[in-house]
């Protein structure tokens, strides 16, 4: 008889689980462009954790995040990737092809969906997003939600 068991991912449960934040519930927010190729999340950089469907029953993926912000409790904020094309879809926004992507595809990050990441939860630090494209993210969520 084999027996199997099951591994958490990073940032699936426990007190380290990515989950999702309330935009406009998650008080003042200082968007910052700090990335440090030290391992941990820092805003800026585009990380791996483990994310929830949005239907929020307890599935989910591992997936690549960008990270926006760094809130006082010390978790951070970010918005998720995707390589499904988003064209048109005011929702997210373009970015391009990177490391994150060892196929090379094109990305999204969707702004509509935002994350509370802990650093104990991230898999793997992918990449730093250049300044470019990730003042452009910044400001469509300043747009949205009004963070400074």
């Amino acid at each position: 008889m084999t027996e199997y068991i099951e591994y958490d991912t990073p940032g699936q449960s426990g007190p380290t689980a990515t989950t999702q934040a309330r935009p406009d519930r998650v008080g003042k927010v200082r968007t910052e462009y700090a990335p440090a190729h030290d391992g941990d999340p820092d805003p800026g950089e585009i990380v791996w954790t483990w994310v929830p469907f949005e239907e929020n029953d307890g599935r989910g993926k591992d997936r690549p995040v960008l990270v926006v912000a760094r809130e006082a409790a010390g978790t951070l904020l970010a918005v998720q990737l995707s390589s499904k094309r988003h064209d048109h879809d005011r929702e997210w926004v373009p970015i391009g092809n990177g490391p994150w992507d060892r196929e090379g595809r094109d990305s999204w990050v969707d702004i509509d969906r935002v994350l509370r990441v802990h650093e104990k939860g991230m898999r793997r630090e992918a990449c730093a997003l250049d300044r470019m494209r990730f003042n452009l993210v910044i400001h469509r969520l300043q747009e949205r939600y009004g963070w400074q």
